[in-house]
């Protein structure tokens, strides 16, 4: 009985139980709000982090690694793969990887950290310094070709990341032939023998307040990609700072976050069907 004091120790109370049904069409409902709704929202990333789930594979270097995936109701589905921030593989990634399932994608979210998480710059920062580059690369390639063979699949992969993410994104479209590799303001300090091995059209979005991914390293990736004969290089600017597509952080731009999401989705649409 409920009384004044509340309705009791939970403890007491029997499990809610959520039928299969009603947890879809509560996810129904969270794809009805725009992605930047909900990665503002802890509670909705949470919640949209719900449609995924925990996939495992042993890479080619015999490493037994995870991932988040969120798949989408059609078959026959092109694939992207996210690689997150410093921060590490955390609901906002998730959430982001099931939307892309909601407009039809494959989506598998990577962990290069193991499973571990950073909610301090400083933490973030020992999470990104520890990261082995050839384990990394291991993970990332054995990943896409995951997706490439998927049987849901039609074969074709994206690679999209931010800021640590980003530069691995470029860094896994390099290792592997993909379809197409998105860039949000990630390290692109590359020459162009490094971009010897790039096949995909490559759209980047960096922030013209951004103290270290700024205007002369991505100009100077602009001439590397030149260099290498490669002409599927797509530039935008934004009048923001570094992490503009983050609603968790100081220098979120809700404008320049739509109008980037809406350029990857229309990136993703020519390139992946």
């Amino acid at each position: 009985m409920c009384d004044i004091n509340g309705c009791g120790s939970h403890r007491n109370m029997p499990p809610i139980k959520v039928s299969d049904t009603d947890r879809r069409l509560f996810l129904k409902g969270l794809a009805s709000l725009p992605l930047a709704t909900v990665l503002a929202y802890p509670e909705l990333s949470r919640a949209a982090a719900g449609g995924t789930d925990t996939v495992t594979i042993t890479t080619g270097g015999g490493r037994e690694v995870a991932a988040a995936i969120a798949m989408p109701d059609a078959d026959k589905a092109p694939a992207v793969l996210l690689i997150h921030e410093w921060w590490g593989l955390n609901d906002q990634i998730k959430s982001v990887a099931a939307e892309l399932a909601n407009l039809g994608y494959i989506a598998l979210a990577v962990d290069l950290y193991g499973g571990k998480m950073a909610d301090t710059p400083d933490g973030a920062r020992a999470l990104m310094q520890g990261v082995d580059g050839a384990a990394a690369t291991d993970t990332l390639v054995s990943w896409v070709e995951y997706l490439k063979n998927h049987e849901a699949g039609n074969g074709k992969v994206g690679t999209m990341g931010w800021c640590f993410g980003g530069g691995w994104s470029l860094n896994a479209s390099l290792a592997v032939p993909v379809d197409a590799t998105v860039i949000y303001y990630g390290n692109v300090k590359k020459n162009a023998s490094d971009l010897a091995s790039l096949q995909s059209p490559v759209l980047g979005h960096f922030a013209t307040e951004d103290g270290w991914i700024n205007k002369d390293m991505v100009g100077g990736f602009e001439s590397a990609m030149q260099a290498a004969g490669k002409s599927g290089l797509t530039v935008h600017w934004y009048e923001a700072d570094h992490a503009f597509a983050n609603p968790t952080s100081a220098r979120y731009d809700a404008d320049d976050a739509a109008l980037s999401w809406e350029r990857t989705t229309a990136f993703f649409r020519q390139h992946l069907g």
